[in-house]
């Protein structure tokens, strides 16, 4: 009984907010002060900013960020296909290359998306078909069979 008023505060708090937040929306055409209706469930109206790149850091720290970023993606999945693929080949990218990579995994609003590019489930748009993914799909191939079912370990 505790458990359903607590659901029915919340559910009436809710309801309240959203009926509160249309009433600052107005569609009728001789208001003045017309504000646009937005309907935040649809995705078409829903803006994620874009990643913020970082212009003055070293290929150094860039590569810490891109190492650490390459294992906290949020899925599972991306983490073990991208913390594998850098630890197997960030080191030894170039400026560029760490740059096409950094744009790969923080370039994307989703993460699914990257995981269907890398594993073939999906076409690569033009702007991240490029050297990096075509090394990160044959990454993931993982023609050798290793065993990738943990992230590496980081080194000291």
């Amino acid at each position: 009984k505790h458990h359903q008023e607590m659901l029915r505060i919340i559910f009436n708090h809710t309801v309240r907010r959203r009926n509160f937040a249309a009433s600052f929306c107005t569609s009728r055409p001789d208001d003045p002060n017309k504000v646009p209706c937005i309907d935040i469930e649809d995705p078409k109206l829903v803006i994620i900013p874009e990643y913020p790149f970082k212009e003055n850091e070293t290929l150094q720290i860039q590569k810490a960020r891109l190492l650490y970023q390459s294992r906290k993606r949020g899925m599972l999945e991306n983490d073990l296909l991208l913390s594998t693929f850098a630890a197997k080949h960030l080191s030894g990218m170039t400026k560029e290359q760490t740059d096409v990579y950094d744009k790969l995994i923080n370039g994307p609003s989703n993460d699914w998306d990257i995981y269907y590019w890398a594993t073939d489930r999906k076409p690569i748009p033009e702007e991240y078909d490029t050297e990096i993914m075509r090394l990160l799909r044959e990454h993931v191939r993982n023609e050798p069979r290793e065993i990738r079912s943990r992230q590496p370990k980081l080194n000291s």
